[in-house]
């Protein structure tokens, strides 16, 4: 029996909520750090919050989906979840690599952007 339908959809589902949760917690919280970084733009921090929510979504829902092209045949139960184990850990960890980047880029650049 193959398994990979029913991992796709897991996969989707699973990755989809992490993805959205994920973002609404950085936009809202968001907010807070760039306003601290520059305390008299607020409407610029707004914008740039905003712009990273959006770049947020698109490369991560992006990468998904490019992920399901390269998965192999999946024969088991087991070998499901080892497979969904695998993938739902890569995307966390490349989502925390970026998060930590952005963090980085603003922190070092952003008075170079308002000037």
């Amino acid at each position: 029996m193959d398994y990979n339908i029913l991992g796709y959809g897991i996969f989707i589902t699973v990755i989809v909520f992490i993805i959205v949760v994920v973002g609404k917690i950085c936009y809202r919280n968001g907010n807070i750090f760039v306003a601290e970084l520059i305390p008299d733009h607020l409407d610029l921090c707004q914008q740039i919050n905003k712009s990273l929510l959006v770049s947020y979504y698109l490369v991560n829902i992006g990468y998904c989906a490019m992920t399901l092209v390269g998965w192999e045949t999946i024969r088991s139960s087991q070998q499901l979840v080892e497979v969904m184990a695998v993938k739902v850990a890569t995307i966390v960890c490349i989502l925390s690599v970026l998060h930590y980047l952005n963090i980085y880029l603003l922190t070092n650049t952003i008075h170079k952007l308002i000037k």
